[in-house]
């Protein structure tokens, strides 16, 4: 759809406007310093910058400040793994949902792939939780089998028996939702609720020109070859994606280390994410009330019926007890949550001081023989394959993650493992006494504690693992978001 002239030097004179604004400090100015050539002018070929800009946050998203902290034990190792030894590291600034994701959310994400992909029913069927987690043997759990996900009582409850991988393909989702959101609030996309199997928004696709959408206009160009142009990256409209956050973002995230700091010192090392080494609140005004919903003994899991100790038998609403100092609720207690990471119990060893993270699997989109993108997969989204050994040999940035298992994180994410590795001695498994060892490139590491926790797992820096295909009633997880740009966040 074509523009008129007058809608269109508006927009024009809008982006001028913000170009001509000078800088700040932060910002750029009105020409590039290394050419003098101006941005933003038509006239001399129609370079397009953004200035200023500052990224906004994206729906339920709570802004944490990085910095420096000591990730790993806070109290006496009980189960003696040695896999949380104390190592300094360097966390960025990020953003991360303010609760975990409840049941209506997810519920709202079945519903949207179960009218999209109406030819595809195997598409709702593999992202269904499995809520045959509840069933115990020895136990009356069948009400929460039947009533936990889809009763509106639980609405607000943290979804369970989600997997590692499921988790991780909501948070594709959800990227998606947010950026067609955002481009139908700024006119650019009508709405479309008639999107069916591939045809459906992925944020990729759209901005490597392989989905089109119902287009009410695209924005102005300042190429004189061209009358308008599709929105990029760079104009800032286009939130990075949401993530499951990494182990030590977590960590840092629920110590919340902003409300026991001075200048650039900790003052005092926390061992849950409030001050003290209680559970219960030491505040006048709730003195003595429960601070996380756990099992607080064998059997006790919320106390007399005359004074309850956390107020909830299993999960509890995802906003119950205080926020922590960055404002996130339940993180020690209700559910655990899934991390990004790839479980190794010498990971605080190994991993960089900066963003420390195991699990990177480098990839590429597939390509046509002429370079072009290769068309989408069934479900609308880009085809990837991982960078092979054999390219990534002559790159420098593609070095071996490690020297114990070297597939890690730079190549790909499986072992495989045979009796002539063993006696070779070069497989990770001769790290572990057993050959069918559950310690995987598909074990994931999920913390916080939960409901049917004792007190020791919610310190934030207790860990375990599960496999990432797998699910259980106490596990649940919550969104993170890179924040790009000034550590600082929004002026």
């Amino acid at each position: 759809m074509k523009l008129t002239l007058k809608i269109q030097l508006a927009i024009l004179s809008g982006m001028l406007l913000l170009a001509g604004c000078g800088s700040n400090g932060d910002g750029l100015g009105s020409v590039s310093p290394t050419t003098g050539w101006q941005y933003n002018n038509p006239e001399n070929g129609g370079f397009e910058v953004v200035t200023d800009h500052e990224q906004e946050p994206g729906p339920g998203l709570v802004y944490i400040k990085g910095g420096t902290f000591t990730m790993g034990r806070t109290q006496e190792d009980l189960l003696y793994r040695w896999n949380k030894e104390p190592r300094k590291v360097t966390v960025s600034s990020f953003y991360m949902d303010q609760t975990e994701i409840r049941n209506v959310d997810y519920r709202e994400y079945l519903h949207w792939l179960q009218r999209v992909f109406v030819d595809q029913p195997e598409v709702h069927q593999h992202a269904l939780p499995d809520t045959l987690v509840w069933r115990q043997k020895m136990s009356y759990n069948e009400p929460y089998v039947d009533y936990y996900f889809r009763h509106p009582s639980y609405n607000n409850y943290p979804v369970v028996g989600v997997s590692w991988v499921q988790a991780k393909d909501y948070c594709v989702w959800r990227t998606d939702r947010v950026n067609e959101r955002r481009l139908i609030e700024r006119g650019i996309l009508k709405m479309d609720p008639q999107q069916v199997g591939r045809e459906n928004f992925n944020t990729q696709a759209y901005l490597a020109g392989k989905y089109e959408g119902v287009v009410n206009q695209n924005l102005p160009s300042l190429d004189p070859d061209k009358e308008t142009r599709r929105v990029r990256m760079s104009d800032g409209i286009l939130l990075p994606q949401y993530r499951l956050p990494t182990e030590a973002e977590w960590e840092y995230a629920a110590l919340g280390y902003i409300g026991n700091s001075y200048e650039n010192n900790v003052y005092q090392r926390r061992m849950y994410p409030w001050d003290g080494h209680n559970v219960r609140n030491s505040k006048k005004k709730h003195r003595g009330k429960m601070m996380a919903n756990f099992k607080r003994s064998e059997g006790d899991m919320m106390g007399t019926a005359g004074k309850l100790n956390d107020k909830a038998s299993i999960t509890a609403p995802v906003n119950s007890y205080w926020p922590n100092d960055y404002g996130l609720y339940c993180m020690a207690g209700n559910v655990n949550e899934w991390v990004k990471d790839v479980y190794r119990p010498s990971s605080h060893e190994d991993v960089n001081g900066f963003r420390p993270y195991r699990g990177n699997v480098f990839k590429k989109y597939v390509r046509n023989e002429d370079g072009s993108i290769a068309a989408r997969d069934s479900l609308g989204r880009l085809r990837e394959v991982p960078i092979s050994e054999e390219e990534a040999a002559g790159r420098r940035n593609y070095s071996k993650a490690d020297y114990r298992n070297y597939q890690d994180g730079d190549i790909r994410s499986r072992i495989d493992y045979d009796s002539q590795q063993a006696s070779e001695g070069n497989s990770t498994q001769q790290m572990y006494t057993d050959e069918a060892s559950l310690v995987s490139d598909q074990a994931r590491v999920y913390k916080g504690g939960s409901w049917n926790d004792r007190a020791y797992w919610l310190n934030p820096a207790t860990r375990r693992f599960l496999d990432q295909n797998e699910a259980a009633n106490d596990i649940g997880f919550r969104c993170a978001m890179t924040n790009v740009g000034s550590p600082k966040g929004q002026k």
